[in-house]
């Protein structure tokens, strides 16, 4: 999970965990790159909008990687240019904050699902 709000990120963090998933959560693009490079999660969730590298541009990094890892965008700030883009780009969904707690679990769920498969 990769958030610049802490408050955000910690919640989220909490809510995964209480339903079993692993979570790292990261404050930034930047900090999270080296991490994903030695990693291999199972589903990320990116904020959209973050200082330096936002997210969008984080998701183009991973694809010309060939990272497959499912997407999850959230963003307080979206419109629907955004989720379009996004989606196109192979996003796996796309959460205006704020969200419902079952909206991010069924998401995340889904995004797991397709990478057992």
């Amino acid at each position: 999970m990769i958030d610049d709000d802490e408050s955000v990120r910690r919640a989220l963090e909490r809510l995964l965990r209480s339903v079993g998933y692993r979570v790292r959560g990261f404050a930034s693009a930047t900090q999270a790159l080296p991490e994903l490079g030695r990693n291999h999660p199972d589903c990320l969730i990116i904020d959209v909008r973050m200082p330096a590298v936002n997210g969008l541009e984080l998701f183009d990094i991973l694809r010309r990687e060939r990272s497959l890892v499912p997407v999850i965008f959230i963003t307080g700030h979206g419109d629907v240019a955004m989720a379009v883009r996004a989606m196109k780009a192979g996003a796996a969904d796309f959460l205006v904050k704020p969200f419902d707690d079952h909206a991010l679990l069924g998401a995340v769920a889904k995004a797991v699902t397709t990478v057992a498969h």
